[in-house]
C-alpha cells in the first residue's frame, strides 16, 4: 500500500466499497456537498450521486434511526457522526435498537451498519468535542468498537466492518487524520483481533488509537537502554482480545495500560481486570499500572487541554518506572 494519510485511506476505502456493492451508501451531516466536516467524504457525492451520499439534517437520532432501518432491510449504510460526543443524544438508537436487534429477534435480524465518528482529547476542541466515549460503551454487548491507528489498518478494519452482519462503531482518532502509513504489508487479522506491533520481553504496553504511536515512540527510546517493551495495538476495544493481552503479560510479567479516556471505569481498567482475572495473576512478580487522561473536563485552552492527556514523556516515564521496579 502506498503512503497515504489516514483520512485518504478511509476515503479511498469508502469509494471502493461503494463501487463494489450497490447496497453501501453514506449518510450524515455535510457528508455530500461539504465532503464531511473533516473532508473524509470529499468527492464521493460527485462520483456516486445524492442517492448514495445523503446529506442529513442536524439530528444524530434521525441519522442513526434511518441507518438502522436501512440496515434491517438489507442495505449497508455507513453513517458519519461529526464528533463522537454528538452520539450521546442517540444512544438509545445505538444501544437498545442497533446493538440488540440480532439478539432480540432470536437471530432473525441482522444490522449491517457502520457508524463512523472521530474522537480526540486534543487541544482546542473544548469539553463538548473532546470525548472518547468507548469506555462508556464497554457495558453494552452487541456492538463492536474498532479504532484504526494507521491508514493500512483503517482500510482493513473498515472493509471488515462493512461486511460484518452487525453494527460496528468505527472510531477515527482525529489527531491521526494526517498521519501517513508507518506499517507496510500488514498481515490480515480478524476484526476483533489485537496486533502486536513491537515484540519485547520486559513489559507489555497495551494501547489504542493515538496512544499507540506514543507507546511505540517511547518503546524505541527505552530500547536504547536495553529495555524491551512489547506494544499491543488493540484495534478492537469491544470486545477485547483477551488471549493476546494475557499471552503477552504471561511472557513479560508487567503490563502498562494506556487510555486517552478518563481514568474511572474505562478501557485501561477493563484491560487490567482481564489480566487480574486470568491465570497470569498467580505469578507473585506480576505488576500492573494504568496511565489515563485526567478525570476532568477538557479545557478550551490548548496548554490546559494538552496537560490533561498523557504525552510521550509521561508514557516513557511510566514505562521506565515499571521496568525499574522489575529489576528490584
Amino acid at each position: 500500500m502506498s503512503r497515504v494519510t489516514l483520512k485518504e485511506a478511509i476515503r479511498a476505502t469508502l469509494a471502493d466499497l461503494m463501487a463494489q456493492d450497490q447496497r453501501v451508501f453514506v449518510l450524515g451531516e455535510d457528508v455530500g456537498v461539504l465532503g464531511g466536516a473533516f473532508g473524509v467524504t470529499a468527492g464521493l457525492l460527485d462520483r456516486f450521486g445524492p442517492e448514495r451520499v445523503r446529506d442529513a439534517p442536524i439530528s444524530e437520532t434521525a441519522i442513526l434511526g434511518a441507518a438502522i432501518g436501512a440496515a434491517l432491510t438489507g442495505l449497508r449504510p455507513i453513517c458519519e457522526m461529526q464528533f463522537v460526543d454528538f452520539m450521546l443524544v442517540s444512544l438509545d438508537q445505538l444501544l437498545h435498537q442497533a446493538a440488540l436487534a440480532h439478539y432480540a429477534s432470536g437471530g432473525f435480524n441482522t444490522v449491517p451498519l457502520v457508524i463512523r465518528a472521530n474522537y480526540s482529547m486534543g487541544p482546542g476542541a473544548g469539553p463538548q468535542d473532546s470525548g472518547t466515549l468507548y469506555g462508556a460503551l464497554l457495558q453494552f454487548p452487541g456492538l463492536t468498537v474498532v479504532i484504526p491507528t494507521s491508514p493500512a489498518e483503517a482500510a482493513s478494519l473498515l472493509r471488515q466492518a462493512v461486511h460484518d452482519p452487525n453494527p460496528v462503531l468505527f472510531l477515527e482518532p482525529r489527531e491521526l487524520y494526517g498521519a501517513t502509513d508507518q506499517i507496510a504489508d500488514l498481515p490480515p487479522l480478524p476484526l476483533t483481533k489485537a496486533r502486536i506491533l513491537r515484540s519485547g520481553t520486559q513489559l507489555t504496553c497495551v494501547a489504542a488509537g493515538g496512544m499507540v504511536h506514543k507507546a511505540l515512540a517511547a518503546a524505541d527510546r527505552l530500547a536504547a537502554d536495553s529495555i524491551e517493551v512489547e506494544v499491543i495495538d488493540l484495534r478492537c476495544v469491544m470486545p477485547l482480545d483477551e488471549a493476546t493481552i494475557v499471552g503477552s503479560v504471561a511472557r513479560t510479567g508487567r503490563i502498562l495500560a494506556l487510555d486517552e479516556g478518563p481514568r474511572g471505569g474505562g478501557l485501561a481498567a477493563e484491560v487490567l481486570a482481564l489480566v487480574a482475572e486470568s491465570d497470569v495473576l498467580r505469578s507473585s512478580s506480576l505488576a500492573m499500572h494504568r496511565l489515563t487522561a485526567a478525570a476532568a473536563p477538557i479545557a478550551y485552552a490548548r496548554h490546559l487541554a494538552a496537560a490533561a492527556v498523557p504525552d510521550g514523556n509521561a508514557v516513557e516515564s511510566a514505562m521506565r518506572k515499571m521496568a525499574a521496579e522489575r529489576q528490584l
